[in-house]
């Protein structure tokens, strides 16, 4: 705080409306378009999206970081993929050439990709025509790491898959199973999915050591 001024307060309003200006326009009654984003995540996250949604904040650097590079000449894409009649639409960060390279901000430079954004990379590369791919990890202490991807068929299967699964289950309004992962603690639906029950007796450590002993001598 620095004067009357919540400079805090403007920053995190700041990154939330770039958030919102970035984040795909989806039409909740539209069934048969289908976001990219939506399927290589919890499907039940993007159900209750559509459906009943609840705001989450927008505080990751990747916001900005996204945002900046769609002002690129070469970067913000947005394509589309046809599955029956289905639309599946995508975008990516940059193209290069024959590549498709997309940034993801982390907490530290993981060992392996995640599985959720090699998904999501190599359905890029099916609905740009493109034959490689690139997704780079980037910490907010400047550290980065980088790995590529070849084209696959089995993946881009899978996405398709889970394309007419989320389509089906907004038609019959019946909600996704549960697809638990590191995620789920910082999703807006956690208490949707899992139930918090308090304790109503605060536990004593020391009291459960006396009774352990006691137990014992007996």
């Amino acid at each position: 705080m620095m004067g009357d001024r919540d400079y805090r307060g403007l920053i995190k309003n700041a990154i939330e409306s770039i958030g919102r200006d970035i984040e795909p326009k989806i039409n909740s009654k539209d069934n048969k378009t289908i976001h990219l984003h939506e399927v290589v995540r919890c499907l039940r996250r993007s159900y209750y999206d559509r459906t009943d949604p609840i705001d989450s904040q927008w505080t990751s650097f990747n916001n900005l970081m996204t945002a900046l590079l769609q002002k690129m000449e070469y970067g913000g894409k947005e394509g589309e993929f046809q599955i029956e009649d289905i639309i599946l639409k995508g975008k990516v960060d940059m193209i290069v050439d024959d590549a498709i390279i997309i940034f993801r901000s982390t907490l530290e430079v993981p060992e392996n990709p995640f599985s959720s954004d090699l998904l999501f990379l190599n359905a890029c590369m099916w609905i740009f025509k493109k034959v490689e791919g690139v997704i780079v990890y980037m910490t907010s202490d400047g550290k980065e790491s980088s790995f590529s991807l070849s084209k696959d068929n089995k993946m881009f299967e899978e996405v398709v898959r889970r394309v007419r699964v989320l389509k089906d289950l907004l038609v019959e309004q019946k909600v996704p199973i549960l697809e638990p992962s590191n995620e789920c603690s910082s999703c807006q639906y956690y208490e949707r999915c899992f139930i918090k029950q308090k304790i109503g007796k605060q536990i004593n450590i020391h009291e459960l050591f006396r009774l352990g002993k006691s137990s014992e001598n007996n």
